[in-house]
């Protein structure tokens, strides 16, 4: 990727992440307003991802889940997933019925909303608004290492994978996205993406 490229990307990262967070205060503020209200805890989800380089940075989401709760189960599916095995659940790679995620919890998730905060990210200059999903460690740790190109742009809120089937995509599949992503990224494929993210957060089939 060239110069003028890079600059023009994080030119566009900037000014679109902090004129959405201008326009998205008050609505953001709502949700945060509702999680308070209807559970117990802080609005507000910080967790450790890991992004650019194999390096670890603080991502910021709304929670959408009870506090004080294990990741167990989603361990033991992303690893059936990574050995091949079909999880999927009404055409959902999702956990179905996660005892974790509050009533509207479930609902930040299907519109994504959820993902909101992670504009900071994008301002600080952790995340970008296209690339990669941002991982935790522990998955990190069993990818197989033909996919370690993937952390070598920084992670997006949106992406290939968020505009290609969303939960109806296994773990597998999705780290192949991020291989075809990385291997011809571009400017405008980058605004391809930003401009396909919107239909595909309306389309809800398949997610839960």
């Amino acid at each position: 990727m060239t110069s003028w490229e890079s600059f023009a990307r994080r030119a566009i990262d900037i000014s679109v992440a902090g004129l959405a967070l201008v326009i998205l205060a008050v609505p953001m503020l709502v949700i945060a307003l509702i999680i308070r209200v209807t559970s117990k805890g802080p609005a507000l989800f910080h967790q450790l991802r890991v992004g650019y380089g194999g390096q670890t940075f603080t991502m910021y989401k709304f929670r959408t889940m009870r506090p004080g709760v294990d990741d167990r189960l989603l361990r033991e599916l992303i690893a059936a997933e990574l050995r091949g095995e079909d999880t999927s659940v009404g055409g959902s790679y999702k956990l179905d019925s996660d005892p974790r995620v509050t009533t509207i919890g479930a609902f930040l998730r299907k519109t994504s909303l959820d993902e909101l905060p992670q504009l900071i990210n994008v301002l600080l200059g952790d995340m970008a608004l296209v690339g990669p999903r941002p991982c935790l460690e522990w998955e990190a740790r069993m990818f197989p290492a033909e996919f370690r190109p993937r952390f070598t742009v920084r992670p997006g809120i949106t992406g290939l994978w968020q505009v290609s089937g969303r939960s109806t995509v296994s773990t597998l599949e999705m780290l192949h996205m991020d291989l075809t992503y990385v291997r011809s990224r571009h400017l405008l494929g980058d605004l391809s993406i930003l401009a396909r993210t919107i239909p595909s957060m309306l389309h809800t089939s398949g997610t839960r």
